[in-house]
């Protein structure tokens, strides 16, 4: 079985996680844009039960209901998201993992809420909520 993992900037808060990702997409939401200052976020999403963070806790800010955003406390980085909607799954940032190189998107996610004056010039399936077509 693959093991995979990541860390944050100053690498107090690590993770590693064990098989396939569930999933791998740009996502253009506000929420997202807002939580890491920038235009678009890479995540995938792995089931809970393969993931586990093996450094410090993370810290965690209840951004709306039923939604949690892990974070790190000393160096702020963002580590993952969390929702009540998934309970059962766990979204990463693909820019912390430690092979971020290797990360390919799969598709965008609310792509109704992308700015403007960024575009991703790709053929990759574009949703303008969720995959799922929420």
């Amino acid at each position: 079985m693959t093991t995979r993992g990541g860390r944050c900037l100053c690498g107090d808060v690590t993770y590693e996680y064990n098989g396939p990702e569930n999933w791998r997409a740009y996502c253009h939401c506000e929420s997202c844009r807002r939580n890491t200052a920038s235009p678009v976020t890479a995540f995938f999403g792995v089931p809970r039960a393969a993931c586990r963070f093996t450094g410090k806790a993370p810290s965690v800010y209840k951004s709306s209901p039923g939604v949690r955003r892990l974070f790190c406390g000393r160096c702020g980085s963002p580590m993952a998201y969390e929702s009540d909607r998934f309970p059962d799954e766990i979204h990463l940032y693909a820019a912390s993992l430690d092979r971020p190189e290797d990360y390919v998107p799969q598709g965008h996610v609310h792509c109704a809420e992308q700015l403007p004056w960024f575009d991703v010039r790709d053929d990759l399936p574009r949703y303008p909520g969720g995959s799922s077509g929420d």
